[in-house]
């Protein structure tokens, strides 16, 4: 019990410390396993082991499939490819259906391409077919992240399911297969989700009454 308490207080320390103050996800993790060292009652030599035992074996065993991934996902965020992508889902999926376009593109993007940069790269379109098709921007926002996060979650060559492969000693086409199977159920009610919930939700009310609340 005394255990769990304390693999709990480190998970909440890692995650305030990456979603409020910002700071870098391996600084948070690195500090975070010190963290949860001491609080075990370990030793110092032992902690410096653990940590460098279980890092370095990670790294061994996908760290150079981390590294060509990364790879690939730079390259075609600077060079362009990634738009090219998006525009070709577009053309195929029809900017009529917004929300669908917008979904399936963050979740094709962010197999090769990190979440966050996905978003940040699709947002001006997100926005524009938004205007365009006279859907909330909210709603086509919400589809790309979530879109994005599916993928991006579950599906290698991002880092995240890699590594958790490699910790499991997981097959990795069958990690890349059910990846595949659990990510896309997953867009279902992600979809009925924004189509049913964020498309009706009165956000340009809700925003007004927020701002006057504010003033």
């Amino acid at each position: 019990m005394i255990t769990l308490l304390i693999i709990l207080v480190a998970l909440a320390f890692i995650m305030v410390a990456i979603v409020k103050y910002d700071i870098h996800p391996f600084l948070a993790l690195f500090v975070g396993a010190i963290f949860y060292g001491l609080l075990s009652g370990m030793s110092t030599d032992l902690i410096l082991k653990s940590i460098s035992d279980g890092f370095g074996g990670v790294l061994g065993s996908i760290g150079l499939l981390i590294l060509l991934g990364v790879m690939i996902g730079t390259f075609l965020e600077k060079t362009g490819g990634a738009l090219v992508i998006a525009q070709k889902i577009l053309s195929w999926i029809g900017e009529k259906r917004v929300i669908s376009a917008m979904m399936f593109s963050g979740y094709i993007l962010s197999i090769p391409v990190f979440g966050d940069s996905t978003f940040i790269m699709m947002n001006p379109i997100s926005k524009s077919l938004s205007l365009k098709g006279k859907v909330p921007y909210a709603a086509t926002t919400i589809a790309l992240a979530l879109g994005a996060t599916a993928s991006h979650s579950l599906v290698p060559p991002t880092p995240g399911p890699i590594a958790t492969a490699g910790i499991y000693e997981a097959d990795l086409g069958m990690v890349i297969f059910w990846g595949f199977i659990v990510s896309l159920i997953t867009l279902i009610p992600s979809y009925l989700f924004v189509k049913k919930v964020v498309s009706k939700f009165p956000w340009n009310q809700s925003l007004r009454f927020l701002i006057l609340k504010m003033n």
